[in-house]
């Protein structure tokens, strides 16, 4: 193809009025100027070269709006978008692998790219002294990792982390994409909010749609959760307000004003009635949600940017601006807080905690985990003692590259139950990275390509069949896993 239009453009060279559309036509091209803007030589490297080429194409800003086209497509704009990238491959004479488990580079180990993209997403591990030593739970386990081309191993994909490609996608939204989460038990209901201050609620099933926009903050939406029932949303905003939305009626019943902006929001697990908020007054507050009265409220060291309950509600974990984690003990019946346990993160630095996630079981420490994020890139992952009132032990770190933006990240609990200790995030390098904390070396075991600026939010459905991730220009992709063997899982 490219030789045909090399020989298109000499033809029309000596053409004076096809000139003009000549160069009009190879600059609307992305194809021809990914292919002429990056030459490929004998001994270059296929995989970094195509990356390479990948970011020369992003430049082109007829390029994003080539893949906005595909991605309307759903189900047909990602193997569209791998087929480009293969054929350009194919017309350089470039050997590209390819594994039949999942299409493109979204079911394979990701290489690294290279020195040029070692400093966008670099996992910088400290090794222990001893591997035996580093595997026992009863130490703070620290693993080592330097990705580099000659000893990163080019395995298959597995299926635990394979996806087959784009189940759907949302890009009516113009605004950041602040957060994003599928309803409670539900792997048909996804709701996100952005910085225009507007909800979203969509349905994900075939075909998938938007139920509900809900308009009536001012500002960012920074979290909201959703009740048992998935019937209503409470929201958190920068505007000092809380809201609490009927999603069927598509109305908001309740506005409580705060005198701070309000960063987080959760429902007790148990009792639905009690309705907890953390401000950028460092407060830690407990509101009736029938009423919206003040129950009990706490006050940390700092503002409080990220929370989670552990599923029977004794406990709220909160992490502040500064880096700390807060153990809050919850009185079930009365809703009344008290202080119990403070920890601190990896991180060396005062740094945002944007996630703040609790997880009920974990084979990496046989018991109940908590994980941490901050914008420094600090990934901490805690053990959660319940007899010792939510007492915190640091188990294992992992840290990525700083953060410019509020990104979050997650577990993934069923892959971690068939084979190590799943976490994804998002990232600044509009990619969504899998990392698995039972791994020395190599802890980056997949990636996901697709948006076209930062990846701000991640969330699985309840199937965990499902992931979805939101980026900077207000762009949702909903990725669909492979489907895995049941036979090989390690329950």
């Amino acid at each position: 193809m490219m030789d045909q239009k090399m020989e298109k453009c000499s033809s029309e060279d000596d053409d004076p009025e096809k000139r003009q559309d000549k160069q009009e036509d190879v600059t609307a091209d992305p194809e021809f100027v990914g292919c002429m803007l990056q030459p490929c030589s004998a001994d270059s490297d296929p995989n970094y070269v195509g990356i390479r080429r990948l970011l020369l194409f992003r430049k082109v800003q007829s390029g994003l709006l080539h893949r906005k086209v595909d991605w309307r497509c759903n189900g047909k704009g990602y193997v569209a978008y791998r087929n480009f990238i293969n054929r350009r491959g194919s017309q350089m004479n470039l050997r590209v692998l390819s594994y039949t488990s999942s299409p493109g580079t979204s079911g394979q180990w990701a290489p690294s790219p290279g020195p040029a993209s070692l400093t966008l997403e670099v996992d910088s591990w400290s090794a222990g002294r001893d591997t035996h030593e580093s595997q026992t739970l009863s130490h703070t386990n620290s693993l080592g990792s330097n990705l580099s081309e000659t000893d990163h191993p080019r395995r298959k994909a597995e299926p635990a982390y394979s996806f087959v490609g784009m189940h759907c996608i949302f890009d009516q939204c113009k605004a950041m994409v602040t957060v994003i989460k599928f309803g409670h038990m539900s792997s048909d209901i996804l709701a996100y909010g952005a910085n225009d201050g507007t909800l979203t609620v969509c349905t994900v099933s075939e075909p998938p749609s938007i139920i509900e926009q809900l308009s009536g903050h001012s500002k960012d939406v920074t979290d909201f959760d959703f009740t048992m029932n998935n019937q209503y949303i409470a929201s958190s905003s920068l505007d000092k307000t809380v809201r609490v939305w009927d999603i069927p009626r598509g109305l908001c019943i309740r506005v409580i004003y705060g005198v701070a902006p309000q960063l987080c929001i959760r429902f007790h697990p148990v009792n639905n009635n009690f309705l907890s908020v953390g401000n950028a007054n460092r407060e830690i507050s407990v509101f009736n949600f029938s009423t919206g009265r003040l129950i009990d409220k706490t006050v940390v060291d700092s503002k409080v940017t990220a929370m989670d309950y552990d599923n029977t509600g004794r406990f709220i974990f909160c992490g502040d601006a500064q880096g700390w984690i807060y153990t809050i003990t919850v009185n079930s019946h009365q809703g009344t807080l008290s202080r119990s346990h403070r920890a601190r993160n990896s991180s060396k630095h005062k740094s945002e905690v944007t996630t703040i996630q609790y997880r009920t079981f974990s084979l990496l420490t046989r018991g109940p985990v908590l994980l941490s994020f901050s914008r420094d890139g600090s990934l901490s992952f805690f053990s959660v003692s319940l007899e010792l009132q939510g007492y915190l032990t640091l188990r294992c770190s992992l840290k990525l590259a700083p953060r410019l933006h509020s990104i979050r990240a997650s577990f993934c609990p069923l892959l971690s139950l068939e084979k190590g200790e799943f976490i994804v995030a998002g990232s600044e390098d509009a990619s969504v990275y899998f990392y698995d904390l039972t791994r020395p070396k190599h802890t980056c075991v997949n990636k996901l390509q697709g948006h076209g600026c930062p990846v701000i939010g991640v969330a699985w459905n309840h199937g965990e069949n499902l992931l979805a991730s939101s980026d900077y220009s207000g762009t949702v992709i909903v990725w669909k896993r492979a489907k895995t063997n049941e036979k090989s899982r390690n329950f």
